[in-house]
């Protein structure tokens, strides 16, 4: 299972998880208690963070290897590259099959497809055969079923959460990939000197086995029809771009779309090169391990500030607050030089942005109707993502030809003073390029009373019944 889960900024270590009864594939809706449906809720929560866990240790010990082979942040840039396109293309057709057809069947079916993918990377790395362009074929196997599997876990929320649980809910589901990025990458880095790749990519399948086993026998009730979802009736092939038309006739709602995709192709430019960044500046497998368990931590800690009711006014003004701030400590961290500062930089980065996430998903399960979440969830993501690949292209270049060779040179007496002379200095003028431009895009977005005021002025869809 994977996780994607932002309105701000897109970590690009980040897919998700879960849903639907096929027995029930003809009701409109199961009866089920709020408390019952609670317990499926945090059930597949639990599944996922343990699943997440044995994904990034798998991650972090190929890209170990990876860099370690190479000493290039290309390739790594290449990877999220192609774990990230399948959502941009192919988002709508999931969320359009999400609302169609049984969600926990198409949960299912991901799930057995990232068996089968880590089961080839096994082989490849086992039989000593390991080339790069068997990871990049099989991180875009692994995101067409993430497209597969993500609208149905985001749709399946409202129908297991009541509205006035969300916010806690959104939080504590927010903390899955968190919890697992605290564990993983010093397990990681343990198991790595223990066991190899190999090793790591076992445990990595074992999780999926047993994700599989939890999805095979919980049931989630599907959505009552609407008159909205009624009138969008269509193939799939229409239905995949019924989310887009959605979001077209409420211009705010587009908007902010369209301003998170391109602090999205911002913040990721950076972003994605933080392995190398850590490892550069760090020197040391195990202290990327800490500096990635405390960036976790952070976001585990917002989470739980979250779910413990702990907004900054409106939904609206907590989530750009939150984008806000993460932004500022992307620039904090570039600057930081030693394993200390960066951690405790990251750590507030992923702490703020807890704070943009569960409020977001949070104002969109109260305002679009249940059988359209799966379509318009995708289509929202897709917009999102759209200029992510982009960022994932160009960062490794910019990382490896630009930015790291002009340390070297006098020129960068000018900014030296600020993140250093030494590995990494170079990404780590990345990073304060990126957070500058953020943060001036964000308050000139924040400004605009409309945006302000989304979670007021689109009205409520009818309450999903207790």
């Amino acid at each position: 299972m994977t996780n994607a889960d932002t309105p701000g900024p897109v970590d690009p270590r980040a897919a998700s998880m879960n849903d639907a009864n096929p027995s029930a594939a003809s009701a409109p809706q199961v009866l089920m208690q709020s408390p019952a449906r609670l317990a499926i809720y945090y059930a597949l929560v639990v599944t996922q963070t343990v699943s997440l866990t044995g994904s990034q240790i798998s991650q972090y010990a190929v890209s170990i290897a990876v860099f370690r082979a190479t000493g290039h942040a290309t390739p790594l840039a290449l990877v999220a590259f192609f774990s990230v396109v399948p959502a941009v293309l192919l988002g709508g057709y999931g969320g359009a099959l999400a609302d169609r057809f049984d969600r926990r069947g198409l949960m299912l079916i991901a799930n057995v497809g990232y068996t089968v993918t880590s089961g080839l990377l096994l082989l490849s790395f086992a039989s000593g055969a390991f080339q790069l362009w068997h990871l990049y074929a099989l991180a875009l196997a692994g995101a067409v079923f993430a497209a597969l599997e993500r609208p149905a876990f985001q749709a399946c929320v409202t129908m297991l959460v009541p509205d006035s649980h969300r916010d806690r809910a959104n939080a504590i589901g927010q903390m899955t990939w968190p919890v697992a990025g605290a564990i993983a990458p010093a397990a990681a880095g343990m198991l790595y000197a223990m066991v190899g790749v190999a090793g790591a990519i076992i445990i990595d399948i074992a999780t999926f086995i047993a994700a599989i086993a939890v999805l095979a026998i919980v049931r989630i009730p599907r959505p009552a029809a609407t008159a909205e979802g009624l009138a969008m009736q269509a193939s799939v092939w229409r239905q995949a771009f019924d989310g887009f038309r959605y979001l077209a006739a409420r211009p705010v709602l587009f908007g902010f779309c369209a301003y998170v995709s391109i602090i999205n192709f911002v913040a990721n430019t950076a972003m994605v090169l933080l392995t190398p960044y850590v490892l550069a500046r760090t020197g040391s497998a195990q202290l990327f391990g800490v500096v990635l368990a405390v960036m976790n931590v952070g976001a585990i800690a917002g989470a739980l500030v979250i779910s413990a009711g702990g907004r900054v006014g409106s939904r609206m003004h907590t989530v750009m607050l939150g984008i806000i701030g993460g932004a500022l400590f992307i620039g904090l961290a570039g600057i930081a030089q030693g394993a200390p500062a960066i951690g405790a930089s990251l750590f507030l980065e992923d702490f703020t942005l807890a704070f943009a996430n569960a409020p977001f998903w949070s104002i969109m399960q109260a305002k679009i109707p249940p059988d359209l979440q799966g379509r318009v969830f995708a289509a929202y993501l897709q917009g999102v993502l759209l200029l992510t690949p982009l960022a994932f292209l160009v960062a490794g270049p910019l990382g490896d030809r630009v930015f790291e060779p002009a340390r070297r040179l006098p020129v960068w007496r000018s900014v030296g003073w600020l993140v250093g002379f030494g590995p990494g200095a170079g990404i780590g003028m990345i990073f304060v390029v990126a957070s500058v431009l953020v943060l001036a895009l964000s308050a000139a977005i924040y400004a605009v009373p409309a945006v302000r005021r989304l979670e007021a002025d689109l009205p409520d869809h009818a309450a999903t019944p207790a």
